[in-house]
Parts: C-alpha cells; sequence; structure tokens
C-alpha cells in the first residue's frame, strides 16, 4: 500500500541536480531541464560535470572543455554549471549529495536522471541512502521506459513513487519519494554524438 506522504516545511531554495560525465552536452539535456524546472516547480537546476563516471572505463574529454560546452549549449538564468565534484574531491553521486547537504542546509535538492539510469541504479554506490534521504526525479528518455520501471530501484521503492501528475510534491515530500515523468524527449545520445565523431578528440 502507498504509505502516507509526509511534507517538509518550505525553507530555502529547491535545486534539481543533473549530473554525469556531459561528455558532450546536447540538446537533450537542456530539454530534461526546462521540463524539470517547470515540472518538478524547481528554483534552479544545477549541472554537476563529474570529472569522471566510475561505472564507465573510458575517459571523458577534460573537464574545462566538457564545462565550456555546458555553458555554451544552455544560457538560463535559473541553470548552473557547476564541477563542484571536481572541487570536493567526490567521486561517487551519495558522497557528493552528502558534502553538498552539509554545505548548503539549508536547501532542498532534488536527484534528476533519466529513465536509463533508473533501470542501472541499484548499481550505483550507497544507491539506497540516495533514495533514502533526498527526493528524486526521474525524466523518461525514448526506449527506456519498460527496463526503468521494471528496474531493481523502482521495485524496492514501488509505494514511495508519485504519480506523473504530482510532480510538484515531490520536492516538498519528505524521502524516500521519487517520480517517473513522461515528457516528449529529444532523441539523442552522449555515445551518438561521439560515435559519428561530432565531438572529437
Amino acid at each position: 500500500m502507498p504509505q502516507t506522504r509526509k511534507f517538509v516545511a518550505g525553507r530555502g531554495p529547491v535545486i534539481g541536480l543533473l549530473g554525469g560525465s556531459f561528455d558532450p552536452p546536447h540538446p537533450g539535456h537542456a530539454h530534461i531541464t526546462r521540463e524539470a524546472l517547470k515540472r518538478f516547480q524547481l528554483d534552479q537546476v544545477w549541472w554537476l560535470v563529474s570529472p569522471a563516471n566510475p561505472l564507465k572505463s573510458r575517459a571523458p574529454a577534460p573537464l574545462a572543455r566538457r564545462m565550456a560546452a555546458a555553458r555554451a549549449l544552455i544560457d538560463h538564468p535559473r541553470v548552473k554549471i557547476s564541477d563542484f565534484e571536481a572541487r570536493a574531491g567526490t567521486r561517487f553521486t551519495a558522497d557528493t549529495l552528502r558534502a553538498l547537504k552539509i554545505r548548503h542546509p539549508d536547501t532542498r535538492f532534488v536527484w534528476l536522471m533519466g529513465a536509463d539510469n533508473l533501470a542501472q541504479f541499484h548499481r550505483w554506490q550507497d544507491w539506497q541512502w540516495i533514495m533514502e534521504n533526498v527526493p528524486v526525479g526521474v525524466l523518461a528518455r525514448p526506449g527506456d521506459r519498460i527496463a526503468a520501471r521494471t528496474s531493481p530501484a523502482a521495485n524496492r521503492y514501488r509505494h514511495n513513487r508519485l504519480r506523473g501528475r504530482q510532480a510538484a510534491l515531490v520536492a516538498r515530500s519528505e524521502p524516500p519519494v521519487w517520480c517517473f515523468l513522461n515528457v516528449p524527449m529529444v532523441n539523442m545520445s552522449s555515445t551518438d554524438i561521439r560515435d559519428r565523431g561530432d565531438w572529437g578528440d
């Protein structure tokens, strides 16, 4: 049975966190950012451009290049491009979130990710800690919906899921809470761009 929803007092800004290699950033990232701002009613979205992805063996392009490309891609007053992980020295998302919560105790963070990440979320370091401590917003990408909805993480926290029409409640709810949004998507990936040679060395 669904659990009784617990709400938090409204204090401080509500910030969505979109983490990843952004190798390279592309219009799909910008699209889901704008959708997240609107649907989850966020004050800001921070792109956390990671030094490297622990789940990928391939090294990404230099961080400075990816940061510059991200800033060139999206110019929005409520979107911040951040190298927080490099400055904080964190490698895993859970450690990054712990560091952010310490540095910004009055900020309400929402972790944002594509449905492809939810499908393999159970492979992340301390993934259950993330679900238990930070609201999560999942945005559907083409071809990833079924795998995401039947994933171990989705099954483990099935009673903590909000429907898409309740997306605005995610940031106000005590974790564990997550919401799966079906939104019009840009069918594009960083891998495809690299494979075409459009990103270069």
